[in-house]
């Protein structure tokens, strides 16, 4: 029952963002924020492919224990697309509110996303491991986890200050989608049940996408 229900989610979610993000590429009309929306939400749905149909060929075989490297390797190419994912979602906030220049909030974004990808790189994170380090994944998320507060910070107070409904919530599916992630980052080893946070994790982004999308057709039928 898990295999078919996650497997039939997951087919869901890669379809429905990596679908909303080509239409968002097609319609753009040369909206530079519709088209990086576009690229981002291809980028979340294709980075996060290289984990999830690993997971769900896995768990409609012959299972998760005998797929570790392919799961392995998925979650690294995962955690470096996500770190995409947050630098492309800064330039939409730039080019949303047209903020200029910001010199060094764009190096703070810019040195967060490298010192989490390189930390990515290290083998102590023994991705294809069947028991990688904790102390790793707390490492390479710290800076993750600052990245992802700036955009939350940045994302609120400029929906507030410029009273933009579309993207009022923007900055909540972000804190729902960390909010969700650490605890499975932390305790998942000792409760696969906490695994189980990913689907509402998953929904948030779900949401993220949505919003993007749907401000893209009001704005065409405006």
């Amino acid at each position: 029952m898990q295999a078919i229900m996650e497997t039939a989610f997951d087919i869901v979610y890669l379809t429905t963002v990596i679908t909303l993000g080509i239409l968002m590429l097609k319609n753009a009309k040369g909206n530079n924020q519709y088209s990086l929306f576009g690229i981002m939400a291809i980028t979340l749905g294709a980075g996060d492919s290289f984990h999830l149909v690993p997971r769900a060929i896995a768990l409609c075989t012959t299972g998760l224990e005998n797929y570790v490297v392919a799961l392995g390797i998925g979650k690294f190419i995962t955690s470096i697309t996500m770190t995409i994912f947050y630098i492309l979602l800064y330039y939409v906030w730039r080019k949303r509110y047209n903020v200029e220049g910001k010199a060094f909030l764009t190096a703070t974004i810019y040195i967060l996303s490298l010192t989490r990808i390189v930390l990515c790189f290290f083998p102590q994170n023994m991705w294809i491991n069947v028991n990688p380090p904790l102390s790793w994944a707390i490492y390479r998320n710290i800076p993750f986890a600052l990245l992802g507060f700036i955009i939350i910070v940045l994302f609120f107070n400029s929906a507030k200050q410029n009273q933009d409904k579309a993207y009022r919530f923007m900055w909540l599916t972000i804190v729902l989608s960390f909010g969700f992630y650490i605890p499975v980052v932390l305790w998942a080893d000792v409760s696969p049940l906490i695994g189980m946070l990913m689907i509402p994790k998953t929904c948030a982004y779900v949401w993220t996408v949505v919003i993007g999308y749907r401000d893209m057709k009001d704005s065409i039928k405006a």
